[in-house]
């Protein structure tokens, strides 16, 4: 019985390339702050798709999330898995902070926001203490 073999295809995705000359937080910094404004993005459109139900809103969020996580795959070859993700949830959980207030009136007691700031400063220790 003879198998099927399929060639793998010569072509392969283009990494994201940043300049070489940058420092390693710096890289982190601009690493971090992409991945969490594409997740943010995805996670509106995410929500408008819920609410309205538009394939303009489901399709916009696919995309928007294949360019995480190519991005987020273009990270790792300048950082640590775990410092890159890191500091993408921690820029990620502050933007959901902020868009909750702003966009959906989410009001926070004053416990809740002694309880983000904790988290968020262990969180950043994590980031730091690992670079």
């Amino acid at each position: 019985m003879s198998r099927l073999s399929v060639a793998a295809p010569d072509a392969t995705v283009p990494m994201l390339a940043l300049p070489s000359g940058l420092p390693l937080p710096a890289i982190l910094l601009v690493t971090a702050v992409a991945l969490a404004v594409l997740d943010m993005g995805g996670a509106i459109a995410a929500k408008n798709w819920a609410m309205t139900h538009s394939n303009v809103w489901f399709v916009a969020g696919i995309a928007v999330f294949a360019v995480l996580f190519w991005t987020y795959g273009s990270a790792l070859q300048y950082a640590e898995l775990s410092v890159v993700t890191m500091g993408w949830i921690v820029m990620l959980q502050v933007g959901l902070l902020v868009v909750d207030r702003v966009q959906y009136g989410v009001t926070f007691t004053s416990g809740q926001w002694v309880a983000i700031a904790g988290v968020l400063a262990l969180q950043g220790y994590l980031v730091v203490s690992s670079s």
